[in-house]
């Protein structure tokens, strides 16, 4: 049986070729326990270095008692946007989700959930983040409605299925370049325009990263992984410039004080992670790394309200959480319960899926349909 040792100190090879690493979180989560035993306890019998690699700690700010902050959530209809929206307005916070289709289904469910004294408001536009109107629209949308506005989560992005790019079709990645790299720079610079001019307020601005981010290959999601691997370098380009300015340029000090941070979501099961998987990619990394999104909400939630400095890199899948996760598989045999043996998708009575085996969050949810016959085989649908 593979040890935990063996993953963590060389990295796990995909059948793709690629290698999971596990690397050192910044935003340190609770200790995670596995049958009563603390994961430090674990941890504290491994050879060294691997009960180092959990360190650090969260900021101290009481979020159970924090007022009311107004967020702004791109591609917020479906996956884990949903799931944020829903997390923050289970705390009493203010919420705008934008999508590109219509988000009216969404924000009713969420309104439905979430009714009476004590709970956060929503509201919905369409926005498309490529255009930079539309991304204008949905700034002066979210002044209007929110006021002040806090926390801005540019989370809107796409993948174009999982292809060689010598296969996908031009238009697919120009869509993909797009939304997730041009669709972030225009989102974080209406933000930084209206956040800067807040006076005296400390607000916050996530760019979410993904696979690529650290340089690796991305067989299957080229374009994908190149728009990420930019983002961590636009967040630090921007702290620099909000903390020291360019060398120059003498820009009077803004109203607001900004943050910007990068935010790690990990693998959750949603059209992103689905489309064009193979059985064996579900079974494996799907099934033994891959979250629900109301689990990854609820764990980043609180880590986003918990951000206090500049550059943070916020993470679902911390150390913690994946050498728990390759314990319970590799060495106690854990059972994924989400993904069977043959790689599919276990669906919970009364949940609602789509054709990729995506669950749907929400009455009225728009389906997913896999693209075509090619897709339906390497689905093994």
């Amino acid at each position: 049986m593979l040890s935990l040792a063996s993953v963590v100190s060389s990295g796990f090879a995909l059948p793709s070729g690629q290698r999971i690493v596990v690397s050192a979180p910044s935003v340190r989560t609770p200790a995670i326990t596995m049958d009563g035993s603390p994961l430090d306890d674990i941890l504290a019998k491994l050879p060294a270095p691997f009960s180092s690699l959990v360190s650090g700690g969260a900021p101290a700010v009481d979020i159970d008692n924090m007022p009311p902050r107004n967020v702004v959530i791109t591609g917020g209809a479906n996956g884990v946007g949903y799931a944020y929206a829903d997390s923050f307005m289970k705390r009493g916070h203010n919420v705008v989700i934008c999508d590109v289709r219509d988000p009216s289904a969404a924000v009713a469910a969420l309104e439905q959930k979430h009714s009476g004294p004590g709970v956060g408001k929503v509201l919905g536009c369409v926005t498309d983040v490529s255009k930079v109107e539309s991304v204008m629209e949905l700034g002066a949308f979210a002044k209007e409605n929110l006021g002040t506005i806090h926390y801005w989560i540019n989370n809107a992005c796409i993948n174009g299925g999982r292809r060689p790019m010598s296969t996908l079709p031009t238009q697919t990645l120009e869509a993909v370049v797009n939304v997730n790299l041009v669709g972030v720079l225009l989102c974080t610079k209406v933000a930084l325009d209206i956040l800067q001019a807040q006076p005296g307020v400390t607000s916050h601005v996530f760019n979410t990263v993904g696979s690529g981010v650290k340089g690796g290959g991305t067989p299957g999601y080229a374009a994908y992984g190149a728009t990420k691997r930019g983002l961590p370098q636009l967040t630090d380009s921007l702290v620099k410039e909000l903390t020291d300015g360019v060398p120059g340029f003498d820009v009077p000090k803004p109203a607001g004080d900004v943050r910007v941070h990068t935010i790690s979501p990990g693998m959750v099961f949603t059209k992103l992670l689905l489309d064009d998987s193979t059985p064996e990619l579900r079974k494996f990394p799907f099934g033994v790394l891959a979250a629900q999104p109301e689990e990854v909400g609820e764990d980043l939630v609180p880590k986003i309200l918990a951000t206090t400095g500049q550059g943070t890199a916020v993470e679902f899948l911390t150390t913690d959480k994946v050498l728990t996760k390759f314990y319970q598989k590799f060495v106690e045999g854990k059972k994924s319960e989400f993904i069977d043996d043959d790689g599919n998708v276990i669906k919970v009575p009364g949940a609602q899926y789509d054709e990729m085996g995506v669950r749907k969050l929400y009455t009225g949810q728009e389906d997913n349909a896999l693209a075509d016959e090619k897709a339906k085989k390497i689905a093994g649908a």
